[in-house]
């Protein structure tokens, strides 16, 4: 085992998923050391054969041979957990079946209580750190591990994924067996193809891999902005490619999602560069709060433009990503930008899916790729259609509480000071109130139902 690998793995388990980041990125680390580190993906010693069949009758309530009629030994295993081929007893399909490691609870905690307290010291002797919240981000890091730990909560998330991908061309998730999964065990259909980490096996196989590099980021993209729900943790450990060309996603421990109006925002930032408008990322970037409002629009406009037009229309092979993102925190510090921690999941993802599509792919042109996901998003999302649909939203809203606007009126006006006499006129007032309430919401249903139509 080589020696990052080796020291990761001693550290613990908090530790061999920031490995496992590391991995996709050998514009940062090198392509010996990202190499070295995909072993974190999936090839880590194993716990034993006899441990995790002890798990699976604790946690199913029946012997292993009620259940499956073939169980081999670890085919993969992480660090959290590994995975055994077996076949369901009463129907003879092939599945996956993750069972979490021994005893990893506690591990993790001894981790995240290490990180909390690495945080508070980085925190108290350095007050320029503050601005990136490292406590936040500890707690927030913690949240999403716990989430990790309950096998249940991961077949739940599989199974919307699913749901919400259903459609995506050339992508499928394995369906989930719930009825045999519990908290630390998890069955899945058996998923048969090529690790995405074995790039060579996939061209061997005649696959086409410029096309898959550029389908993993679209597909990012498409999932992130249009759902709002996506894969979080899209290392090469985690995908696969089927024998028809199809990408197959597993693992779904750590998902994340955003709400519409960040989801409009980035898309706006996007754009904004692919289009070269960097006054208009700025503004966005003031707008959504990202940049403190005291500072000079301008200079911010003239600081991404430093960022953007050195990389852009170039390859993945003609940027140094180090350098970028050495700049970029220099930005970010200048500007007194924040950590926002609820962006924490998708900022990291778009690094890792973009590693995954340079390894793939390495002349790969992120903005050529990005541009027509994050247009056709825009058009849908951002203008007349998206207002229509807010405004249909806000009058839904309005409508259910209708009946009530009178009665809310009236014991908010009675509660200001009013002389008791003026009382029934304040009813009055409140029964007109909600009257023309009624009318704005009907209009505005039947206006954006006649525009939509």
């Amino acid at each position: 085992m080589p020696p990052a690998v080796r020291a990761l793995t001693a550290l613990g388990p908090a530790y061999i998923k920031f490995g496992q980041v590391l991995s996709t990125r050998p514009d940062v680390v090198g392509d010996e050391l990202a190499l070295q580190l995909r072993v974190l993906q999936d090839r880590l010693p194993p716990f034993s054969t006899e441990q995790a069949i002890a798990t699976v009758e604790a946690e199913l309530g029946a012997p292993l041979d009620a259940v499956f009629s073939e169980f081999s030994d670890p085919v993969a295993a992480a660090s959290i957990a590994q995975v055994h081929k077996a076949k369901l007893k009463d129907t003879g399909q092939e599945v996956a079946v993750k069972i979490l490691r021994p005893n990893i609870e506690k591990a993790f905690r001894k981790d995240i209580d290490a990180f909390y307290f690495a945080a508070s010291i980085v925190e108290l002797i350095s007050p320029a750190s503050r601005r990136l919240h490292p406590t936040e981000v500890i707690k927030h890091f913690d949240s999403v591990v716990k989430g990790e730990l309950d096998l249940r909560l991961e077949a739940a998330a599989a199974g919307e994924y699913a749901a919400k991908t259903v459609k995506d061309a050339g992508f499928s998730v394995p369906h989930t067996y719930f009825f045999h999964s519990a908290k630390r065990v998890m069955t899945m259909e058996w998923a048969e193809g090529i690790a995405f980490g074995e790039v060579e096996k996939i061209g061997a196989a005649g696959h086409d891999r410029k096309a898959l590099g550029q389908r993993v980021l679209q597909l990012f993209l498409r999932q992130a902005l249009n759902d709002g729900y996506f894969h979080a943790d899209m290392h090469q450990g985690n995908l696969k490619v089927s024998a028809s060309g199809e990408i197959i996603a597993y693992d779904f421990g750590i998902m994340g999602r955003i709400d519409e109006y960040t989801r409009r925002v980035y898309a706006e930032i996007l754009i904004g560069f692919i289009r070269k408008d960097y006054r208009r990322v700025a503004e966005v970037h003031f707008e959504a709060g990202y940049v403190p409002a005291d500072r000079d629009i301008d200079e911010f406009a003239q600081a991404l433009r430093a960022v953007g037009e050195p990389i852009f229309g170039m390859n993945a092979t003609q940027i140094s990503m180090a350098h970028l993102l050495a700049y970029l925190f220099e930005v970010t510090e200048r500007f007194g930008m924040e950590t926002r921690t609820e962006l924490i999941l998708l900022q990291r993802t778009m690094v890792v899916v973009e590693g995954v599509a340079r390894t793939m792919y390495p002349e790969i042109n992120i903005w050529q790729v990005a541009q027509p996901v994050v247009e056709d998003y825009i058009k849908e999302n951002v203008g007349p259609k998206a207002l229509i649909r807010d405004l249909i939203s806000t009058a839904q809203v309005l409508g259910r509480f209708g009946p009530k606007l009178p009665h809310l009126m009236e014991v908010a006006l009675n509660q200001s000071v009013t002389p008791k006499d003026t009382i029934p006129a304040t009813r009055k007032l409140a029964n007109l109130g909600g009257f023309i309430a009624g009318v704005v919401v009907t209009g505005v249903v039947v206006f954006a139902w006649a525009v939509l139509a």
